[in-house]
C-alpha cells in the first residue's frame, strides 16, 4: 500500500481580537513612524542564515534578539540618519540583506554577491559573539548589525573614498542610535580618516559644530563621483579637513 500523504500540523490558536480603541492607536503610532522613515525605491528582501544551530554564539544571538525585527530596524535606523530630507533616488538600489551567522574569525563584515553587489551579506562571527560578556551581548549585536547595515546603503564614491571615512559613517550612525559600547573614547591621535570610533566621533562633532545635517551631506556628495579630498570638503564644509581636524583635536583638549 502507498504512504500515507503528509498531514498539516495544525494551526496555533488566534489572539482575542483588540478592541477598536487600542486597534487604531496602534495603527495611527505604526503609521507615524513609518511615515518618518524614508523609503527606498524597493523594499529590501531580509533574509537571515544560520550555518550552525549549536554554538554558543547562535544560541546567544537567538536567545537575546528577535531576528527579522533586530533586522529592520537596522535597516530603518541607517536610512533615516543618512536619507531623512533626501529623495528616494538619493538611496542605494539594495534589493536584499543577508545576516549570516557563522564561525570565522574577527567580528563582522559586508560584501555584494558577486553576480549583484546590490545583494548584500552582513557576516557575523559567533565565535566573537560568544567572546562578549553576557551582560553587553544583546547590545553589542544590535551595534555591530547597525553598523555593518551602513555598509549595505552608504555611498562610497564609486569605491575612491577613504576607508577611514566608510567605516567612521558606520560608527557615526552607530553612536547616533545609541549602540557605542562602552569602552569607546574620543581620541586626538592618529588622523581625521583612522576610521571606526575615531572617525565616528569626530563626525560627531562635526554635526554639532557645522550643520546638523553634514554626515548626510558628506554621505551624499560621495553617490557617483570619484572623492577628491580638497574640493570634496570645501564642497561640504567650507574648509580643509585639516583644519577641521585640527579644530577637533584642540576641542579636545
Amino acid at each position: 500500500s502507498s504512504a500515507p500523504s503528509p498531514q498539516p500540523s495544525a494551526l496555533p490558536p488566534s489572539n482575542a481580537p483588540q478592541s477598536s480603541e487600542a486597534s487604531s492607536s496602534t495603527s495611527a503610532a505604526e503609521h507615524t513612524d513609518s511615515e518618518s522613515i524614508p523609503k527606498p525605491h524597493r523594499k529590501p528582501l531580509l533574509r537571515l542564515e544560520i550555518r550552525d544551530l549549536s554554538s554558543p554564539g547562535t544560541r546567544a544571538f537567538l536567545r537575546f534578539l528577535h531576528a527579522s525585527d533586530t533586522v529592520a530596524e537596522a535597516v530603518d535606523t541607517v536610512l533615516k540618519l543618512l536619507y531623512t530630507k533626501l529623495p528616494s533616488h538619493c538611496i542605494p538600489p539594495t534589493r536584499s540583506v543577508t545576516l549570516v551567522l557563522r564561525s570565522m574569525g574577527g567580528v563582522a563584515y559586508t560584501t555584494g554577491k558577486d553576480l549583484d553587489d546590490d545583494h548584500k551579506e552582513i557576516h557575523f562571527s559567533t565565535d566573537y559573539i560568544n567572546a562578549v560578556p553576557e551582560s553587553r551581548q544583546k547590545e553589542e549585536m544590535r551595534g555591530v548589525i547597525v553598523h555593518e547595515m551602513v555598509h549595505c546603503w552608504q555611498h562610497n564614491a564609486l569605491g575612491s573614498a577613504p576607508g577611514g571615512l566608510i567605516e567612521g559613517i558606520a560608527d557615526w550612525v552607530r553612536l547616533k542610535a545609541n549602540l557605542g559600547p562602552p569602552h569607546w573614547k574620543r581620541h586626538a591621535d592618529g588622523n581625521w580618516d583612522s576610521g571606526y570610533e575615531r572617525t565616528g566621533f569626530f563626525l560627531e562633532w562635526l554635526e554639532k559644530e557645522h550643520g546638523s545635517d553634514i554626515v548626510r551631506k558628506v554621505n551624499e556628495s560621495l553617490r557617483g563621483c570619484k572623492y577628491e579630498e580638497t574640493a570634496f570638503w570645501h564642497k561640504c564644509c567650507g574648509r580643509s579637513i585639516a583644519s577641521l581636524w585640527e579644530e577637533y583635536k584642540a576641542s579636545l583638549e
